[in-house]
């Protein structure tokens, strides 16, 4: 037995996070207030975004966004068939069709001729999907809904301002990351992170959709919609009806009940201030993990080129050559061992949902070829070098 026992992603809570959610709980306001406004600004900042929607989820941001461009019965949302169901199922709770496209071959991106080919006129999105926090190409993705623009008719007036095919990232995974010197949240037309307890920065459970616009009149009714939309439709919050005699209100819309509170706000507010750090020690422990792994058939997801920062969120690797049998055995043995290890993912074809309405995995070959030896081994800020030596120490001693 071990002496080892290495989880996969606890979070990583200091005296600062706790300070600020003390701070909160001793403030008397403790759900959508001034924390979370607060925080929405410091993120919108950080992104070099105009504005931040804060919400209980990334998943809550992504179909809160569809409702904006009007998407619904009829029309088609394009994703990754390689990622987790928020991708798609948001798109199947507005009424629309998902359409799965296969990931190019020993990529973990989409495969962006594929993308081309899929677009019809009924596509009014399309959701990249950042997996482990490596920002997806959107310069060609920008360029293909471009050169689509001729199909398109947009359903609200935010969808007809963009007057193309709108770009929604699903950045819950890359909240920190950057491309050509743009930090995600700042090169999609919306992008949609989550603060779930298990990623780079947490509010226990959260998210935020964040955007940007010439049109400030137009960013400052997107972001009232996503507070109409996740506050009942209500016409004013909690803490714009505190003002004097201020109670009274209208419902314009049967809308959702999805906000972010100030205890979650505060937690997010204390990470914000290590955040750089917590990015500089990923970039440490993932650099450690590929060299320990070089000339081995354990082939890492390259996080860090010259036109590309990850946020490092997981180490995905893949055992070249294997089955899944093989890779679900070293799972089970590194487990036996005390380390916690994961997939990342399971292509959407393979589950029960999306082979109710029609999707066969036959039909992803590259999608289900990664999926069949991927393995994502432990990557978090409260790693230690000596942890991460035996983890990868382990794994080549199984592989032996």
């Amino acid at each position: 037995m071990s002496n080892y026992q290495i989880p996969f992603s606890p979070p990583d809570i200091t005296d600062i996070e706790i300070n600020e959610v003390i701070d909160t709980l001793k403030s008397g306001w403790i759900t959508t207030g001034p924390k979370t406004k607060l925080f929405e600004q410091k993120i919108a900042d950080y992104c070099g975004a105009t504005k931040a929607a804060c919400l209980n989820s990334a998943t809550a941001a992504l179909e809160l966004t569809l409702h904006i461009l009007g998407i619904g019965e009829g029309d088609e949302v394009i994703t990754s068939a390689y990622t987790y169901t928020a991708s798609a199922s948001v798109i199947c709770h507005v009424g629309a069709t998902p359409v799965l496209v296969d990931v190019a071959k020993d990529s973990f991106q989409m495969d962006y001729t594929k993308l081309k080919e899929a677009i019809t006129p009924k596509t009014k999105a399309i959701i990249p999907v950042d997996i482990a926090g490596v920002v997806c190409d959107y310069d060609t993705i920008f360029s293909i809904v471009k050169e689509k623009a001729d199909l398109f008719t947009g359903n609200s007036d935010t969808a007809k301002q963009i007057a193309r095919i709108a770009v929604i990232a699903d950045a819950a995974h890359s909240f920190g990351a950057s491309q050509n010197g743009k930090h995600a949240g700042s090169i999609a037309d919306f992008t949609c992170f989550s603060f779930h307890a298990v990623k780079n920065l947490t509010t226990a459970e959260g998210g935020a959709a964040v955007f940007s616009n010439t049109d400030s009149k137009n960013v400052d009714d997107i972001y009232k919609q996503y507070m109409l939309l996740s506050l009942h439709g209500q016409s004013k919050d909690a803490l714009a009806k505190t003002q004097l005699g201020a109670w009274e209100y209208d419902i314009v819309s049967p809308a959702y009940k999805c906000n972010m509170t100030d205890i979650m706000a505060s937690l997010g507010l204390g990470q914000l201030q290590r955040y750089d750090g917590m990015l500089a020690r990923r970039k440490e422990m993932i650099t450690r993990y590929n060299k320990a792994f070089e000339g081995t058939i354990v082939k890492p997801l390259t996080h860090y080129d010259e036109n590309n920062a990850s946020s490092g969120h997981l180490y995905v690797t893949r055992l070249m050559g294997k089955d899944i049998s093989f890779r679900n055995n070293i799972i089970i043995e590194l487990a036996k061992r005390g380390i916690s290890a994961n997939v990342h993912y399971k292509p959407l074809p393979l589950l029960s949902a999306y082979k109710n309405i029609g999707f066969d995995i036959q039909n992803y070959p590259n999608a289900f070829e990664l999926y069949q030896n991927e393995i994502t081994l432990p990557l978090h800020t409260k790693l230690t070098d000596d942890e991460i030596d035996y983890v990868t120490a382990t794994l080549l001693e199984l592989l032996k």
